[in-house]
């Protein structure tokens, strides 16, 4: 089958990554705004779509361009766009309806290009990463129905964990993992989703059941994922696995404390257990993937360098000064500390954008190099 020419340029691929960006910093401006912090107007005003613009926007314009690359088809592109359209269509005011049924489009197209994988290779972690697609769509379609983004904020939350769980899952493979540990993943997937759906009518019941999955699939990974090898490595191996082994202890205190009934709407330590997954373990993830992924999609060089550990450690330190915060009911903590969190992700893009500039510079000394020898030659 012969690739598409158009929509797989790295420029059009830029472009959608423009948009997942936009709405990031958007996205963290109107999280700032919820905690009385001085922000732009425009992004005050967008206070009520903070989770919609970081998860529904950018997490899922990344998501599905990732797996869009994967297929190397064109419709299954469709879906990063309709999720950064959505993103616009939030910051630009249009009917809420209109960004709603952008964000449910696209996970529908993620959620079939997810059942091709599937369909054509069955096996435990393609059904999870099929099923990560398919919490987007229940929550999008949830908050579409409902009106009320606290409906969508499980569904939403076991898209980006599922995902996450899958693509390590698959590497797994390369270990010797029981088939007892096989089972043992899927139960706790079960039991995830049970939890989920229970929620719908007793949420006192469902969310700390959900959450107690999370904490099982933290331990699980941290038992079974490679990376609790790869960590005794150098360079960048090592790096990805200290994001990864740090973001499962991020996951495992949200887990413990969701079970305890923290992701209860009201629960006065809702926002530590929600920014332990969102920010503790899902950005730890991007954080670790990053040099990875962003090269596959936009074919863009990220040589390592041992600054990557900066933006890691300011997440981790800001996230530790808002749990306290948090647990100790102080205000002015936790805004000092998210504020602090978005300048980690800040240092995080600068970082990027660097390595970026260098893996430039040393791809044009290498064609230099050849160019002088073809010449000389």
């Amino acid at each position: 089958m012969s690739r598409p020419a158009v929509i797989e340029t790295p420029f059009t691929r830029l472009a959608m990554l423009f948009f997942a960006m936009l709405a990031l910093v958007v996205g963290i401006l109107a999280g700032l705004a919820r905690l009385a912090a001085t922000v732009p107007a425009g992004a005050a005003a967008q206070a009520g779509n903070h989770g919609a613009l970081m998860i529904a926007a950018f997490l899922g314009t990344v998501i599905s361009l990732e797996r869009a690359v994967a297929l190397s088809r064109v419709w299954p592109y469709l879906a990063p766009l309709c999720a950064g359209l959505g993103g616009l269509a939030l910051l630009s005011g249009a009917p809420l309806m209109a960004a709603q049924t952008l964000f449910v489009v696209a996970a529908i197209l993620l959620s079939a290009a997810s059942t091709l994988i599937l369909r054509s290779q069955p096996a435990l972690y393609t059904a999870t990463l099929a099923l990560g697609a398919l919490s987007w769509l229940i929550g999008n379609v949830a908050w579409a129905a409902g009106g009320t983004i606290l409906v969508a904020v499980p569904w939403w939350m076991a898209f980006l964990v599922l995902t996450i769980a899958g693509e390590r899952l698959e590497l797994s493979r390369f270990l010797p993992t029981p088939a007892p540990a096989r089972r043992g993943f899927a139960i706790i997937v079960a039991a995830m989703i049970a939890g989920m759906a229970a929620a719908f009518r007793q949420e006192e019941l469902g969310l700390p059941l959900f959450a107690a999955g999370l904490f099982a699939l933290s331990l699980w990974l941290l038992r079974y994922d490679i990376a609790r090898h790869t960590v005794r490595q150098d360079g960048l191996t090592r790096y990805i696995a200290v994001c990864l082994l740090t973001g499962y202890a991020w996951l495992a205190f949200a887990g413990l404390l969701g079970s305890f009934g923290a992701f209860s709407p009201g629960n006065p330590l809702r926002d530590a257990a929600l920014h332990s997954v969102f920010l503790g373990f899902v950005f730890s993830m991007i954080f670790g993937h990053a040099p990875i992924i962003f090269p596959a999609v936009a074919r863009i060089k990220l040589p390592y360098h041992p600054a990557f550990y900066l933006p890691l450690a300011a997440l981790h330190a800001s996230l530790l000064a808002r749990v306290a915060g948090d647990l100790g009911e102080l205000p002015a903590v936790r805004r000092g500390a998210a504020i602090a969190n978005g300048l980690a992700l800040v240092i995080f893009v600068v970082t990027l954008l660097i390595s970026a500039w260098r893996g430039s510079r040393e791809r044009a000394v290498t064609m230099a190099g050849k160019a002088a020898g073809a010449s000389g030659s």
